[in-house]
């Protein structure tokens, strides 16, 4: 199925087209400290200052938040906290199905971009 569909070629194409609306929609966020990734797996960095990395408090459960919004909107996201020494850091990973198309992408990524801003912002 992999070699029958094309998929590697698909993914290559999808990741850098994911990994290019990351950066460009989610970057510009106040709260993202970084999105990195290889193909259609990425991760988004939440920080609380954006110009020194500085965490989020653990206690505020910010990626939980994230994902149970995100879930509530129909997108499936994987959270994950204590990235950073097992307490401090909030993560979210994203891996879509290989057979994703564009449109779908930028659901992806303008639905995570404005969970994040309501997050945040009640903060």
């Amino acid at each position: 199925m992999i070699e029958r569909d094309n998929l590697l070629d698909a993914v290559k194409q999808q990741g850098a087209y994911l990994q290019n609306a990351l950066r460009e929609v989610l970057g510009a966020l106040p709260h993202v400290g970084d999105t990195r990734g290889r193909g259609l797996f990425a991760g988004v960095e939440l920080v609380r200052d954006k110009e020194s990395k500085t965490p989020f408090d653990p206690a505020l459960k910010l990626h939980a938040a994230i994902k149970a919004n995100c879930m509530a909107r129909g997108l499936m996201v994987y959270p994950m906290g204590g990235t950073i020494d097992g307490q401090y850091g909030d993560h979210i990973l994203i891996a879509p199905p290989f057979i994703i198309t564009p449109s779908q992408l930028d659901f992806v990524v303008d639905r995570l971009a404005t969970v994040i801003r309501e997050e945040t912002g009640k903060l």
